[in-house]
């Protein structure tokens, strides 16, 4: 394939984007595309490099100075060692989410706001040679059967990718950023993202062993949350987290971390979330805490809740309170455990004591915008509300505004935490006030 690298000298920008595309797939080339660590064997890169570029200037008469060499050599290492041209974006702790549509084409997420960048790839081939290298590094691959891939980045970020034909305009990649800021529950009132009264409400059916599935969209501040809730958890219990990629950074000494695996390119290797959570049935565990259900695992999380792991805690994407049992029962019934509708029910009724949800908003400030104890009334599963989110417009600036505000049911868990010791003394008269949102 004849590239467009011409035989003069030309100092543009254009000349050397061309002449580092051209080395670059130069050297890709020529690596074992069996052996991915031969992208981190920089000793061994520069040699190849290097001979690139002398067979270059030998066989098209072209003249590269040192200065042109050293800055290719920086250049390409720098691509093939770290994220080229997201680099800078990953550095900036503010990004939530960077989204390729093609490699002219790139998103972020600042604060819950979508912004175009001016950060491009040379070319759709450049944009794949850039996703092919990072996911070969964890021994993965794409091609025209398998055409999506799930991998864990080396700072703990996610990274979802499509490739044609599935896609139209090139690959499509989506990073979700892992953030390491350390939330307490002290943040998480003064941002306004929740009251003092429903942070003491939580602290203590956490303390009490209450179970608690939280629920959300997308980046609405699920993790964040139980991540602050954890470290109410009692220091001499033993904590196992589940996860299909690691997030949850948790304040607690005792803390075992469990991470499903995707298949291999031959289609074996996989552990599901499922069988991790049947893992942790045999590890003694205290309390499990499945970072989210989202499929046939949520039978098994029902039954660990209901078999003597009090205080467990998950995340389960739903749009309001009552959607989170609805969606609960959807995923058991989806299951392979032939069980009835009504034993389901009875099952979420008895395993989950309260469901809090938490919102973001189009101006991308997070709200828990209620929070409510699980009934069952003949068979008639149902939430009753504990703490609601109030909002409306400013007349004086149209910002949103908001407080949130105790409902006056008293919880039901109370007595429950009463029995196992821990003193009952909750304001719940008190109200944020008002807040922007």
């Amino acid at each position: 394939m004849t590239t467009a690298v011409h035989n003069s000298h030309d100092a543009s920008p254009d000349y050397f984007r061309r002449l580092r595309g051209f080395v670059h797939r130069r050297l890709i080339d020529g690596l074992d595309a069996n052996t991915p660590q031969s992208l981190t064997d920089t000793d061994q890169l520069k040699e190849q490099l290097n001979d690139i570029v002398d067979d270059l200037e030998r066989k098209r008469h072209l003249r590269i100075s040192q200065g042109e060499r050293v800055q290719l050599e920086r250049e390409i290492l720098e691509e093939l060692g770290g994220m080229g041209p997201l680099a800078p974006l990953m550095l900036d702790k503010e990004i939530s989410d960077i989204l390729v549509n093609g490699a002219n084409d790139i998103w972020i997420d600042r604060h819950g706001q979508l912004q175009k960048t001016d950060i491009e790839f040379d070319d759709d081939a450049h944009l794949r040679r850039f996703l092919d290298r990072i996911i070969a590094l964890q021994g993965r691959h794409l091609d025209a059967s398998n055409p999506m891939v799930d991998a864990k980045l080396a700072d703990g970020s996610r990274l979802h990718a499509v490739i044609p034909p599935l896609c139209a305009n090139g690959a499509v990649i989506s990073i979700r950023r892992f953030r390491m800021d350390d939330v307490g529950a002290d943040d998480l009132v003064s941002s306004g993202f929740m009251s003092q009264a429903m942070m003491d409400t939580l602290q203590l059916a956490v303390k009490a062993g209450v179970n608690i599935v939280v629920a959300g969209s997308a980046a609405a501040g699920k993790t964040t949350l139980l991540n602050a809730l954890s470290k109410s958890i009692p220091q001499n219990q033993r904590v196992v987290t589940i996860e299909e990629t690691a997030e949850l950074r948790l304040d607690h000494p005792h803390t075992v971390t469990l991470e499903s695996r995707p298949v291999n390119m031959e289609g074996r290797g996989g552990v599901s979330l499922r069988e991790l959570v049947r893992t942790a049935l045999r590890m003694r565990a205290d309390r499990i805490i499945v970072g989210e259900v989202r499929g046939s695992e949520v039978m098994d999380m029902l039954q660990a809740m209901n078999v003597g792991h009090e205080g467990s805690l998950t995340t389960v994407h739903a749009n309001s309170l009552q959607d989170v049992l609805r969606r609960l029962e959807s995923l058991a019934l989806m299951s392979d455990a032939d069980i009835p509708r009504e034993s389901i029910r009875e099952m979420i009724a008895s395993a989950i004591q309260l469901v809090v949800h938490v919102t973001r908003y189009h101006d991308g400030s997070r709200r828990v915008t209620s929070m409510g104890e699980v009934t069952c009334v003949d068979d008639v599963l149902s939430v009753q509300p504990l703490f609601n989110f109030k909002f409306q417009r400013s007349p004086r600036t149209g910002e949103l505004v908001g407080e949130h505000r105790y409902t006056g049911v008293t919880p039901a868990f109370l007595e429950h935490a009463k029995l196992r010791g821990y003193t009952v003394e909750l304001d719940l008269s008190q109200e944020a006030g008002d807040e922007h949102c």
